[in-house]
C-alpha cells in the first residue's frame, strides 16, 4: 500500500466511516461519491457506523498470504453491519468457536507491515461481542 493511499483511506478505516444516502436511506461501507439506487438525485452523507454486527459467512485460513503466515489459523468473515452494509473483516478468536449468526463487534488491532522495516498500519477487525 502506498503512503498517500494509507493516509487518505485512514479515516474511514480507523473510524469505519462510511456515507448513507440522504434520499433512500441506504447505507455504504467503504464511502460512495454517488448512490447506487438514487444516481444524482441522492443527497450523499457521511455516516460513522457503530460496528456492531453479524457474522454471515466465514472461512478458516490455514495457508495464509504472506505476511499471515504467523496467524494461523486465522477467520477472515464477511460482516453486516447493523446498519445494514457487508465487508469483508478478520475475526479474531478459536476457529472451532465460529458460527454463523454469531454476534461481533469491532475493535482496533495491528493490520500488517509494508515490508519487513516499512510502516505498520492498524485499522478494524472483530471479535465476538
Amino acid at each position: 500500500m502506498s503512503v498517500p493511499r494509507f493516509w487518505r483511506k485512514q479515516i474511514a478505516r480507523y473510524n469505519l466511516v462510511g456515507t448513507y444516502c440522504k434520499t433512500c436511506n441506504e447505507y455504504f461501507y467503504p464511502p460512495r461519491n454517488v448512490c447506487p439506487t438514487c444516481r444524482r438525485d441522492g443527497q450523499i452523507g457521511e455516516h460513522k457506523f457503530n460496528g456492531n454486527g453479524e457474522l454471515v459467512t466465514y472461512t478458516v485460513i490455514h495457508t495464509a498470504a504472506e505476511g499471515f503466515e504467523g496467524q494461523t489459523p486465522y477467520v477472515l468473515g464477511i460482516v453486516q453491519l447493523e446498519e445494514g452494509p457487508r465487508l469483508t473483516s478478520q475475526i479474531v478468536g478459536d476457529p472451532k468457536e465460529m458460527h454463523i449468526g454469531m454476534k461481533v463487534r469491532p475493535v482496533f488491532r495491528r493490520l500488517g507491515q509494508s515490508g519487513e522495516r516499512g510502516m505498520i498500519y492498524y485499522g478494524t477487525k472483530f471479535v465476538p461481542a
